[in-house]
């Protein structure tokens, strides 16, 4: 039982003492990779020069991409980080129908380890409600090269283009805490 619950801890990057994180929405898609998209606290993000900072952002936008921990292909490593994603995140307010739309990129911490994300601005207020978009593309060719056992296997690519949608999100509880 105890080797169960670690199991859990890390695939879903749990971290008991982890500030908190809002579950936007959970997906799984062929060859066996789990999407989990979250509205975090914002966090100070390195290099300055490539990341809005912690004061000018309401929430971090993450999306952690990990292989399952059962019903993958042979070789993969169960819960490991999936690389070389192209991930964005479109953000509209329902009321105004203002928008931002960013890029997640990868990132690393102690709590989620490898995973896409990145600070934003919401277009509204806090207390507003959010629709939320990710789209998610393979690795290009440049990006990631195939061995014969995977084209075999699973085709010429990684995974097919994915798009999810998410109505009614409320950061309200996200936007208001930190991590200090």
């Amino acid at each position: 039982m105890k080797k169960l619950l670690f199991y859990f801890i890390v695939f879903f990057g749990l971290n008991i003492s982890s500030s908190q994180e809002l579950i936007i929405g959970e997906e799984t898609v062929d060859p066996g990779i789990v999407f989990i998209f979250e509205g975090a606290v914002k966090d100070h993000v390195m290099p300055e020069g490539m990341h809005l900072k912690e004061d000018q952002t309401n929430i971090h936008i993450e999306a952690r991409v990990n292989w399952d921990t059962t019903n993958i292909p042979e070789g993969t490593p169960p819960g490991g980080f999936v690389a070389y994603l192209h991930i964005t995140a479109k953000v509209t307010n329902h009321n105004s129908g203002m928008s931002t739309f960013i890029d997640l990129l990868p990132h690393i911490n102690l709590v989620d380890n490898y995973h896409y994300a990145r600070n934003i601005s919401l277009p509204g207020n806090a207390d507003d409600l959010y629709l939320v978009e990710f789209n998610i593309l393979p690795p290009t060719h440049i990006d990631l090269s195939l061995h014969k056992d995977w084209l075999d296997n699973y085709g010429n690519e990684l995974m097919k283009n994915q798009y999810f949608k998410y109505s009614n999100v409320d950061f309200e509880e996200i936007a208001n805490s930190s991590r200090r």
